[in-house]
């Protein structure tokens, strides 16, 4: 009887890690794609110092730890010596642990990010067939950018969409207009936008005006506003594929009639030939 019980015990705790496992993935086989949860072992790792956390980091999730502590954080190369101790104190800042229990607390359940991220992926791969799928992740960052591309890796950092009313953006002099995407309807539309402009960057001076002197303010001017034309054009794919209008600005709305009256202009020639 006792090496039955013993057996059982064994059986549940196996069971209990893996479930633990699973759930940094909160995977649906109608996706298209789900997010890998990497905040939860981060901020495992963050909170209590946990040593199976931060070996989880690194092996299961070593390109994510590399961008957030080289490239997000700039904390110094991922290789150095006690590189985890400056990463684990780093976060020790109380506003930091404060932005970590609300991102915990906010996407316990990210099932309708995922949902709306494999709908727009897929309405986005019948307009661009040979796009490829990049591995979607989440973090928790210090307010710093609020979507991360390395190569095919697009990580979220949960802690820049808190909500508009988050009182943390309002110490930090985060505007009203800002304030108002810092929130979850905004992470898809936001992640897919960045995405495209990693795949279709914006004109460079030098690309677009070869002939006009760096320093002239037509030249300045002029490449300022095809930049701007070129995100509008972004962000008018982003409503197309999420069905819904996150970005309305001037530069939207003029691409918007563009396609009206150009209805057979594919959205490849919109973000390459515009």
């Amino acid at each position: 009887m006792r090496k039955l019980c013993t057996l059982l015990l064994v059986t549940m705790l196996l069971c209990l890690g893996c479930d633990w496992r699973l759930s940094n993935n909160d995977d649906n086989p109608d996706w298209l794609l789900s997010v890998s949860r990497y905040d939860r072992v981060q901020s495992l790792y963050l909170t209590t110092g946990d040593l199976s956390a931060l070996q989880q980091m690194n092996t299961d999730y070593p390109q994510q730890t590399r961008t957030l502590i080289e490239d997000v954080l700039h904390l110094g190369r991922v290789n150095e010596p006690q590189i985890n101790t400056k990463f684990l104190r780093f976060y020790q800042d109380s506003t930091l642990q404060t932005l970590i229990a609300e991102s915990q607390r906010q996407y316990a359940d990210m099932s309708d990010v995922n949902s709306q991220l494999s709908d727009a992926f897929e309405r986005l791969l019948k307009e661009l067939p040979d796009l490829c799928l990049p591995d979607v992740y989440t973090q928790v960052g210090s307010l710093d950018q609020s979507i991360v591309i390395s190569g095919d890796m697009l990580g979220i950092s949960l802690d820049k969409y808190l909500g508009a009313d988050y009182p943390l953006y309002r110490k930090y002099g985060y505007s009203l207009s800002q304030r108002q995407t810092m929130q979850r309807d905004y992470i898809v539309p936001d992640a897919i936008a960045f995405y495209l402009l990693s795949l279709f960057p914006a004109p460079h001076a030098q690309d677009s005006l070869p002939s006009a002197p760096q320093s002239a303010p037509e030249a300045t001017e002029a490449t300022q506003q095809q930049r701007d034309g070129h995100i509008g054009r972004i962000q008018w794919v982003v409503n197309r594929v999420t069905k819904r209008r996150h970005f309305n600005s001037p530069h939207v709305l003029a691409v918007d009639r563009y396609m009206k009256a150009h209805p057979h202009t594919t959205i490849r020639q919109l973000l390459t030939e515009g």
